[in-house]
């Protein structure tokens, strides 16, 4: 049975036209379409010798000739609804225009792309609060010309007082229903870890910028005295406001006149502005290089009036930060988990991230030719759902804080094993078991049929500069409903929720652990030079839409913005990071575009059909692709959820 939900999933409606096949100027099959000009069936062959006379064309042969040549362009370059953006030096992808327009004002006073980058995701934390707070968390790659790729973990760890069995006793939110309480609360105080956002960005601008903290700043200082606030942020907290009006500090941060603003209304963020004012004033008032007084900034935040702030508000309303687990805590450079894929390295963060899925997935689809398949035919569809089916099972069994429990990251990540998980797929028939990899041993898990798969909340940063630095980042976490901590205007993230309460389970909570992000950015090179930099919000769909964008550009040969804007599908057979971590076998959700007999034959094939709608898709990219040929920049944005992307 096909199931329609002409809304999509989670009270989004879903909008735009339903397309045909082609994606890309290629057709439904993956190959290039080709197009012959033809000239008017009576028209006499030229001969080669013949005298050249003027002539005058008479207004009907021009307006034929104008509507051939109109009808062959848009032939060979099919419209996107974001427009193509190319450039020659720079470029910058985020969710709006302000935090695009943050980067680029540091890219063009001299800074490098972890400058850009740190300014991006600042101005986030300031105008996309829908989405991302500084309370949150930030995984992030970084590659800079002549350099590894490094990795920079920003995820906060849970407090010393977060236990198992003090969630196993807790009390029902007043948000949960009676006798149908998550494992752990997806709202609140108690979904917090310890804020990781600041402290990465920090170390990236340690290590690998080179501006200051005030000059990374002031964009998003200057948003704090306001900007017109988004639709989507608009809409957002309009629709939180039952939860808001719970939390005196998130009332008066979000609702400041008793109301949610209206969309384009001028919204001011005093309390966070003061905050970032007086982590400027910190690094303005220490002695000694940069790097000290970077230092400063770090220890005003997590050792100095934030960090007491913290402490006093989680005591006085029941939260489990603490002064000392904010002292403890500091971000960690680690080192990227790297695959191949056709002689394209892929480079994502590790273990303690679902990123390894997709070294998983594309070792084992390096054994198909999905090309002959072609784009988004059944068995191209099959194969790719069965696959993200094997990896992402991985995922929910060995995935986890590498520091609390040992990873089997070389079985996981070999070709070997990869050739071994391959075996599995029937080229006929869906799956519908959880098929981890055997070395392990079971263990138990929920299982349901409730339709929803959450994406939860999070944004993404792409930045590449004049020497081909790339940074890609997917900050993450305070998304609304957010609490808001005390004086400090910083929104608490409420990542907690992804730890599992499963005895053995990698995952399992444990205080000083981070929690297994879906956090998943992903830097490509070819041959050594920079080729590809992108990531996306999505929740347990980052990696799955990744993955797909990424085999339309080096498969089927499409732009950045073709790539991001195709048709799209996602599995939810997988245990959910968020909520109660359900999950549901055989699920397929795919976006209307793609056709009805697609669909038709995946049903046949056993997968459980939801059609959701035309742009329904809970991810939404940002990337950029390099040529290093002639040095040419190509961004893609995604129309989805309003991602925005400017290059020069």
């Amino acid at each position: 049975m096909v199931r329609d939900a002409e809304t999509g999933r989670r009270g989004e409606k879903a909008t735009g036209t339903r397309g045909d096949t082609e994606t890309g100027g290629f057709c439904d099959r993956g190959r290039p379409c080709r197009f012959l000009i033809l000239s008017p069936p009576n028209a006499p062959a030229l001969k080669r010798n013949s005298p050249r006379r003027p002539v005058s064309p008479s207004p009907r042969r021009v307006a034929a000739l104008a509507l051939l040549c109109a009808g062959t362009l848009l032939a060979q370059s099919k419209l996107t609804m974001f427009p193509p953006v190319r450039g020659m030096h720079e470029m910058v992808g985020s969710c709006n225009n302000f935090e695009v327009d943050a980067g680029m004002r540091i890219l063009a006073e001299g800074g490098n792309a972890v400058d850009a980058g740190v300014a991006t995701t600042l101005a986030a934390g300031v105008t996309e609060l829908d989405h991302f707070g500084l309370g949150g968390e930030i995984p992030i790659l970084i590659k800079l010309a002549g350099k590894p790729v490094a990795v920079i973990s920003g995820i906060g760890t849970a407090p010393a007082r977060a236990t198992v069995a003090f969630y196993e006793s807790r009390h029902r939110e007043l948000w949960e229903q009676p006798g149908h309480m998550e494992p752990m609360p997806a709202e609140g105080i108690l979904a917090s870890p310890v804020p990781g956002v600041v402290d990465g960005l920090l170390l990236a601008l340690e290590r690998y910028g080179t501006m200051s903290f005030a000059k990374v700043a002031e964009p998003a200082i200057e948003y704090t005295d306001g900007f017109p606030v988004t639709e989507v942020m608009s809409d957002w907290i309009r629709g939180s406001q039952m939860l808001l009006n719970l939390w005196p500090t998130s009332r008066d941060f979000f609702l400041p006149n008793g109301r949610a603003p209206r969309r384009g209304e001028v919204f001011r963020e005093p309390a966070l502005g003061k905050t970032l004012r007086a982590l400027v004033n910190a690094e303005a008032q220490a002695k000694g290089n940069r790097v000290e007084k970077l230092q400063a900034v770090h220890d005003y935040f997590y050792k100095g009036p934030i960090a007491r702030e913290y402490d006093a508000f989680c005591k006085a309303n029941g939260g489990l930060i603490s002064y000392s687990d904010m002292a403890a805590f500091h971000a960690e450079v680690d080192t990227p988990r790297v695959g191949t894929y056709r002689g394209y390295e892929i480079y994502k963060p590790g273990f303690w991230s679902q990123g390894p899925v997709m070294i998983e997935m594309l070792n084992m689809l390096e054994g198909y030719d999905l090309r002959a398949m072609g784009f988004n035919t059944p068995a191209y569809i099959h194969t790719l759902v069965e696959v993200m089916k094997l990896a992402f099972a991985d995922r929910d069994r060995y995935y986890g804080d590498p520091k609390f429990s040992k990873i089997p990251e070389e079985t996981l990540l070999s070709k070997s094993y990869a050739a071994e998980r391959r075996k599995l797929i029937d080229p006929d028939h869906a799956s519908l078991e959880e098929r981890p990899g055997a070395f392990g041993g079971p263990l138990k898990m929920p299982v349901t049929d409730d339709p929803t798969l959450t994406a939860r909340d999070t944004t993404c940063v792409n930045v590449v500069d004049r020497e081909r630095n790339m940074f890609s980042a997917t900050p993450s976490g305070g998304w609304l409903p957010a609490v808001i901590a005390g004086d400090t205007g910083l929104s608490m993230s409420e990542r907690m929720q992804t730890f599992v309460l499963i005895p053995g389970h990698p995952n399992e909570l444990a205080p000083g652990k981070r929690p297994r992000v879906t956090l998943s950015p992903m830097i490509v090179m070819r041959d050594g030079k920079p080729f590809l930099a992108m990531s996306t919000p999505g929740g347990d769909l980052q990696d799955q839409t990744l993955l797909q964008v990424f085999l339309n550009i080096v498969e089927f040969h499409m732009s950045p913005q073709e790539a991001i804007e195709a048709p799209r599908f996602d599995s939810a057979h997988l245990y959910t990071s968020f909520d109660f971590h359900e999950f549901l076998p055989g699920r397929l959700n795919v976006e209307r575009r793609i056709p009805q007999g697609t669909i038709e034959k995946l049903v046949a094939m056993g997968h459980r059909v939801t059609v959701v709608g035309d742009w329904a898709n809970l991810s939404a990219p940002t990337a950029i692709q390099i040529d290093m040929a002639d040095g040419v920049l190509t961004g893609g944005a995604d129309p989805r959820r309003s991602r925005f992307i400017y290059g020069r």
